[in-house]
C-alpha cells in the first residue's frame, strides 16, 4: 500500500498544479462547406475508403479521452471547426484561425486547398483526408503532416499481398477520370516493385449512353486474357462494388473493391481496436473508417503535443508532433516519417465484412523499419523540402 502512495504522489502534484499553469493548445479543423463526399445517398452506400462522416468525429473522441492525460500536467487543447466553399475561404480561414491564436491546422481538403493553406500560414497542418502522393512528392512541404496513407501506401500493400499468395499476374481495369489515371500508374509502380506482371490493361467506364454500355460490363472487360487477380482503379466506386464474382474468370477482385486496403476498418479485432471502434460507434451511431481514423490520429497527435510540452510555446508543439510517437491500436508505434511527413503505419486489407490481413505481410524485411515498405522511401527522395 505504501509503494502505491509513492508512485501516484508526482501525479497528485501535477493534477494540483495543473489549473495554476494551464496552456492552451489552439488547433482549427478546416473542412469543405457543403461536402459532396457526405452527401446522403454516397454515404449511405459505404464504399470501402470513402468517408462517411464528419472528421470532427474522430477528432473530437481524441480529445475526450485524452482529458486525463491533460489534465495530469496542466494542459488543455481546443479545438475549433471552420467550413470553407473555396480554396481561398479555406486560405482566408487559415490565416483568421493563425491570427487568432492556433497553434495547428487540421485539415480534411482537396490537395490543392491544403497546399495553399500551409503556404499562407507558418504553423503545422495536419492533412486528415487527401491521400495524393504529390503532397509527399514534388509538392511536398515541411509543415504537412500525413495521417491518412497515401495512394502509394495503399497499392504496395496490395502488391504485397498479391505476392505473398502467389498471384503474380495482373489484370487491370481502369476509370477515365484524371484521378483514377493517376492512382494507375501508382498502382503500376507498386506492380513494379513487388514484380507483378500486368496481364493486360482496359479501361471502363460508367455511362447512360446506350453506345458506351459495353465500356462498363464486367464479363466484356475480363475476357480474351489470362490473369490470376484482377485490380480495379475507380475513385468514385461505383463501376467497382459490381464488379466481384462477375469476371470470366473465377479471380479475386482487389483496388477499390474485393479485397481493399484501408487504414482502419470496423471489424479490426487486435490491439485494442474493438474498444476503440465501439466507443465511436457509441458516440456517432455509425461504424469508423480510414477517414474517422485518422481524425481521431490527430487529435491524439495534439494531445501528445500538448503533454509532451505542457507550456509551449508553439514551435514546441510543433516539434512534438513531429517526433513524437503515436499509439493509433494497430500494435506498432506511429512516427511521421522525417523525408516526407507521412505517418508510419500498418494497413488492413479487408472485403468490407472483416480483416483478411495486414501489410506490410510478415516476412518482409527492410534496413531500418518495416513499416517503410509501404510507399515512398527515404532513398527515393522525392520530397525537396528540408524538414
Amino acid at each position: 500500500m505504501r509503494r502505491f502512495a509513492i508512485l501516484f504522489v508526482p501525479l497528485a502534484l501535477a493534477l494540483a498544479a495543473g489549473p495554476a499553469t494551464a496552456q492552451v493548445l489552439k488547433a482549427t479543423l478546416l473542412h469543405p462547406a457543403d461536402d459532396a463526399r457526405l452527401e446522403r445517398s454516397r454515404a449511405e452506400r459505404a464504399y470501402l475508403g470513402h468517408p462517411t462522416g464528419p472528421a470532427e468525429d474522430g477528432a473530437k473522441m481524441a480529445l475526450e479521452e485524452g482529458q486525463f492525460e491533460l489534465e495530469a500536467v496542466g494542459a488543455k487543447v481546443v479545438l475549433d471547426s471552420k467550413p470553407a466553399a473555396t480554396l481561398e475561404a479555406a486560405r482566408a480561414a487559415a490565416l483568421a484561425a493563425e491570427k487568432a491564436g492556433a497553434a495547428v491546422l487540421l485539415a480534411d481538403l482537396p490537395a490543392d486547398w491544403q497546399l495553399a493553406i500551409t503556404d499562407a500560414v507558418k504553423i503545422p497542418v495536419l492533412n486528415l483526408s487527401e491521400p495524393a502522393d504529390r503532397l509527399r512528392a514534388q509538392d511536398c512541404r515541411a509543415r504537412l503532416f500525413h495521417l491518412i496513407p497515401s495512394e502509394r501506401m495503399r497499392s504496395d500493400a496490395l502488391a504485397q499481398t498479391l505476392v505473398s499468395r502467389k498471384w503474380s499476374n495482373v489484370l487491370l481495369l481502369i476509370g477515365p477520370s484524371p484521378a483514377d489515371q493517376q492512382r494507375a500508374a501508382t498502382v503500376q509502380a507498386s506492380m513494379k516493385r513487388y514484380g507483378l506482371k500486368v496481364a493486360g490493361s482496359k479501361p471502363f467506364k460508367m455511362s447512360a449512353d446506350p453506345r458506351e454500355r459495353d465500356l462498363a460490363n464486367p464479363l466484356l472487360l475480363t475476357a480474351g486474357a489470362q490473369y490470376d487477380a484482377v485490380w480495379v482503379v475507380d475513385s468514385d466506386g461505383e463501376f467497382a462494388r459490381t464488379l466481384p464474382y462477375r469476371t470470366v474468370l473465377p479471380r479475386p477482385v482487389v483496388g477499390d473493391a474485393g479485397l481493399v486496403a484501408v487504414a482502419w476498418h470496423a471489424q479490426f479485432e487486435r490491439f485494442g481496436a474493438p474498444q476503440v471502434s465501439r466507443r465511436f460507434m457509441k458516440a456517432t451511431k455509425r461504424p469508423m473508417t480510414a477517414h474517422d481514423w485518422s481524425a481521431w490520429m490527430a487529435g491524439k497527435a495534439l494531445v501528445g503535443a500538448a503533454v509532451a510540452a505542457p507550456k509551449g510555446p508553439a514551435a514546441a508543439w510543433a516539434q512534438a508532433i513531429a517526433k513524437t510517437p503515436v499509439d493509433g491500436s494497430k500494435g506498432v508505434g506511429m512516427t511521421f516519417r522525417p523525408w516526407d511527413g507521412q505517418l508510419r503505419q500498418t494497413l488492413l486489407l479487408t472485403d468490407g465484412q472483416g480483416v483478411i490481413s495486414q501489410a506490410p505481410i510478415e516476412g518482409l524485411l527492410h534496413p531500418t523499419n518495416v513499416l517503410d515498405t509501404l510507399g515512398a522511401d527515404a532513398p527515393e527522395k522525392l520530397c525537396k523540402q528540408a524538414r
